[in-house]
């Protein structure tokens, strides 16, 4: 059959190929609009009056614009730790230590506003130094993964005896005291706890505290390492 040329031009019944056509046309015709625009300079005064014309229209109430939405909770504070109360932790930790060969030997003190769990320098370090020893190393790894499931801040404080240190890199306790603890908290964070942990030195400042016992007592519970839970939550 012999197509005609008028036909052969003429799209089919139903086609939608003017759409394109139309559609190209649309389109120049907005970038032409466009660009106009871009060149012109606004009048604030027009711009204005405009921008409210169009609020009125899509806000007819006259209750003003609206409001930005806010979230009450975003996604760092809906996955974050809550604190834990202070005297179901204690029970934990009370678990937790039992049976252990370092651990064990520690005391957990549960005051008004902390809870306190006071380990013996002597089970942790050399004298004089502030390397933990590898048993030591290991059982504050496993306390540390009982205090990562926990979103309440914790604390390492320092301690050492009223003697000088000997047979180490330290010249005072104050830098005795502050080194043990920082290599305390530097085991806890590898062990996955995320927040904050700030290490203090204290020295021997609260070894006059120990002064109803004999002085062999004293000098030992003088060095030790204290690792303090507040009720609070950590940064």
């Amino acid at each position: 059959m012999e197509i005609k040329p008028a036909d052969y031009l003429q799209p089919p019944v139903g086609s939608m190929a003017w759409m394109y056509i139309f559609t190209d046309m649309v389109s120049l015709m907005l970038t032409f609009f466009v660009m106009l625009f871009s060149m012109s300079d606004v009048n604030p005064d027009k711009w204005k009056s405009l921008t409210d014309a169009l609020s009125q229209a899509l806000n007819p109430s006259g209750s003003g614009p609206m409001a930005a939405a806010t979230a009450e909770f975003n996604i760092a504070k809906l996955f974050r730790k809550q604190a834990i109360n202070l005297d179901y932790l204690d029970g934990v930790l009370e678990e937790a230590v039992i049976g252990d060969p370092f651990l064990g030997k520690s005391h957990i003190m549960l005051l008004e506003d902390r809870l306190i769990i006071a380990l013996p320098g002597d089970m942790l370090f050399q004298p004089g130094r502030a390397v933990l020893s590898e048993g030591a190393r290991e059982a504050l790894f496993n306390l540390g993964g009982v205090l990562r499931n926990i979103g309440n801040q914790v604390g390492v404080n320092g301690h050492t005896d009223s003697l000088p240190p000997v047979g180490g890199d330290y010249s005072s306790n104050w830098e005795l005291s502050l080194a043990r603890a920082v290599s305390v908290a530097n085991t806890i964070r590898r062990s996955g706890y995320t927040d904050e942990i700030i290490p203090y030195g204290y020295a021997d400042s609260y070894f006059s505290q120990l002064s109803d016992m004999p002085v062999e007592t004293r000098q030992s519970l003088g060095r030790r390492v204290e690792i303090v839970v507040m009720p609070t939550v950590g940064n």
